[in-house]
């Protein structure tokens, strides 16, 4: 099922009815696929009431609205030489896609397969009309909604009065300047560096998160491909458990990084619980370095060298062992086992070592292909690590405060220097500038931890569990080789000439047939 958005804005409206005033008339095509799979055009007009096209004959109108005296009037009809169209629709296709105002859900523009723009297109300067007409449904101008209308809100009153005071010729209007803009310049140049730096240093861990998963995406591949190699020596049945383990482990790292995104208090009586097909466990979610109980937990332990009875109980969860991840573990009691544990993707790299371990040695496998197996299960363990350190491991709380700070000081302050020549303009020039420095500082909040939705992670768990899983059947073909089948060589013959004598010049005539 598609669906098509087309949203005008009014800017757009406004240009159409002047060019129609003037005699033109402007309409405007977009293509859009509908439920069958078939694309259809639809085109806008606009034109004063009582009028029609050339022809005199009025179109097949869908919707039609009045705006300012001029109908906007909209029709679809079917396209059948839209292929022969395509490059010329090419670039109002922006249109079509993005999330309508008013809305809470994402709808995401098709792909180039599906009559969509190239992911290329995108994330160029050439999409820059469809990124301006979906800025209402920013998340980032969503998140620092609060700080952009205090300062706008700011500017505009500070603008206002200053109006006021010029009107009545007030003796105090003086007051509202600032000698010289001389400091804000200053102050511009050290808070562009805080915010540069914040910026690369916040995108740094996401790339590096990026790359932990890569390492996991193909070290998963890796192991799989050298368990089928040595699939005889190792056996089909343990084969077949580290399989599910390898496929379970990135779910589960995923779990420990993006903690309560599959799991239900038990004490939570808005999801009923079937007793029968779950499993309790607590929360796998490793402690951060700015855990204030942790801290003082381990310094008492450190100094009294007694551990530490914590009263408060943590918190019981209940999950679905009919899904992912679960359903992946072995039948042979690994998934009590590892719900149990405090991190589950180390158990399971544990769980993978020790059966690799008790492979017996035979004649093609040796300590030598034994040890190379566990070599990946330990880059596995390794890319746990990586990732918690990104995870646990915050921006420091300083750095983060003294740029907030700057930067709230600069733009509050910036209107007493502004307001003396752009006077009532102030307020939406504060506007702009707010959410553009914000902004920046609230991108480097996202990415700073890519696994809380910079970073996909369910579609690469997905690719490794294909992988590892889904395309078993066909993948494993390659493993199995094929041994033409020769027609049995025969003998070779040596056979005597008829025309030359047993032992005379002309020799033996030797042929192989």
């Amino acid at each position: 099922m598609f669906r098509c958005v087309v949203n005008v804005p009014r800017f757009v409206v406004l240009i159409l009815i002047t060019s129609s005033i003037i005699g033109k008339v402007w309409p405007t095509e977009a293509f859009c696929p509908s439920s069958s799979g078939q694309h259809r055009r639809v085109s806008f007009s606009f034109f004063p009431k009582g009028k029609f096209h050339k022809n005199g004959q009025k179109p097949n109108v869908v919707n039609s609205r009045w705006i300012g005296g001029y109908s906007v009037q909209e029709r679809y009809e079917p396209d059948h030489d839209y292929e022969s169209r395509e490059p010329k629709a090419h670039w109002l296709r922006w249109i079509i896609g993005g999330k309508p105002r008013g809305t809470n859900k994402v709808i995401l523009r098709e792909a180039a397969e599906l009559g969509g723009i190239p992911r290329s297109d995108r994330y160029s300067s050439r999409d820059w009309l469809h990124s301006f007409v979906t800025l209402p449904n920013s998340n980032i101008l969503h998140d620092i909604r609060s700080p952009v209308s205090a300062i706008s809100l700011w500017a505009t009153a500070l603008s206002i009065i200053h109006h006021l005071a010029i009107q009545s010729h007030a003796s105090w209007v003086s007051c509202l300047y600032l000698p010289s803009t001389a400091p804000h310049s200053l102050m511009m140049s050290a808070l562009g560096l805080l915010l540069v730096f914040r910026t690369n240093s916040a995108y740094q861990r996401f790339a590096e998160g990026r790359k932990i998963w890569e390492d996991i995406v193909n070290t998963s591949r890796d192991l799989y491909r050298m368990m089928m190699l040595y699939e005889q020596e190792i056996g089909m049945d343990k084969r077949r458990r580290l399989q599910k383990l390898l496929a379970a482990f990135p779910y589960l790292l995923r779990h420990r990084i993006r903690p309560n995104l599959v799991m239900k208090r038990l004490d939570d009586n808005q999801f009923e619980r079937d007793p029968e097909n779950t499993i309790l466990l607590y929360q796998d979610q490793g402690p951060t370095d700015d855990d204030e109980q942790a801290a003082a937990m381990a310094q008492t332990e450190e100094g009294s060298g007694r551990r530490i009875n914590v009263n408060d109980r943590p918190t019981l969860f209940w999950v679905d062992k009919r899904t992912l991840p679960w359903r992946l573990l072995p039948a042979d009691g690994a998934l009590e086992k590892c719900a149990r544990a405090q991190n589950r993707p180390l158990w399971v790299c544990d769980r993978m070592a020790q059966e690799l371990r008790t492979v017996p040695d035979g004649p093609q496998f040796t300590n030598r292909e034994r040890l190379i197996l566990i070599s990946h299960v330990d880059k596995l363990s390794r890319c746990i690590g990586g990732a918690e350190r990104i995870h646990q491991t915050v921006v420091p709380l300083n750095y983060a405060r003294h740029t907030l700070r700057a930067l709230t000081v600069w733009l509050f302050s910036l209107p007493f220097v502004l307001v003396k020549d752009l006077k009532l303009l102030t307020g939406p020039v504060l506007l702009v500038m707010s959410w553009m420095l914000f902004g920046v500082f609230e991108v480097s909040c996202a990415i700073e931890d890519p696994f809380q939705g910079s970073l996909r992670l369910s579609i690469l768990c997905d690719t490794i569990r294909r992988d590892v899983l889904g395309d078993e059947h066909i993948r494993s073909t390659a493993f199995r080789l094929e041994e033409r089948l020769l027609p049995a060589p025969e003998n070779p013959a040596v056979t005597r000439s008829d025309k030359s004598p047993p032992f005379g010049g002309g020799g033996l005539d030797t042929t192989f047939e």
